[in-house]
């Protein structure tokens, strides 16, 4: 069943740590690509140094002060595509990153894009495809062309929940950011293989 827009109009916390176990599809004419989410971050309003809406709306950062379900996908560094949802009410920028997904239809197709990486050569593990959220879009064929897509309407980019699932959960600082450290507002699968960076749970 395809999440509804009150699932996102939340708490941003509470929709990142509900977020884990869900299911990430993306329809596209090379095929079908999903995966169950093991690892998310929240970013969370303009006190957030580490969030873009920091600077105030831009004509950038506009899908974050949008409504909740949007998606925010934005080139990082010029170099890789990241996937965010958007969450609360529209008029508050916050949103959620999507870290990593655990493959489950498409894992060829996923190959195919992941091997055009011109520092891969052979088959990768399937644990790998989609860990970090720039070789996710890579692996889903998430692109710019999705930034603002609606997920609440059964379109080519949907998150799913496929009933309940059997992660332990935990939460740590984010990571690959310099400023907004001290949050513990990254929350990921405890085990998981697929998850990026540091798997310990919070002491």
């Amino acid at each position: 069943m395809t999440l509804r827009r009150a699932f996102y109009d939340r708490a941003t916390l509470d929709v990142a740590r509900d977020l884990i176990g869900k299911v990430l599809v993306c329809r596209g004419r090379g095929g079908t690509t999903a995966g169950a989410i093991v690892e998310v971050e929240a970013y969370i309003g303009e006190a957030d140094a580490a969030c873009h809406a920091s600077a105030g709306p831009t004509s950038r950062n506009a899908p974050l002060y949008g409504l909740p379900g949007l998606a925010y996908v934005y080139l990082n560094y010029g170099i890789h595509n990241l996937f965010n949802v958007v969450t609360e009410r529209e008029g508050r920028p916050a949103a959620v990153l999507v870290r990593a997904l655990v493959p489950l239809e498409g894992i060829a197709l996923m190959q195919r894009r992941r091997r055009r990486d011109r520092w891969r050569a052979g088959t990768i593990p399937d644990h790998e495809l989609c860990r970090g959220p720039g070789s996710l879009a890579r692996a889903m064929g998430i692109t710019l062309a999705d930034n603002r897509a609606d997920l609440c309407c059964g379109g080519r980019l949907l998150i799913e929940d496929r009933g309940p699932t059997s992660f332990d959960v935990s939460w740590s600082s984010r990571i690959g950011i310099r400023a907004g450290t001290e949050h513990q507002w990254r929350c990921f699968a405890v085990g998981s293989k697929a998850v990026s960076g540091n798997k310990r749970p919070r002491a």
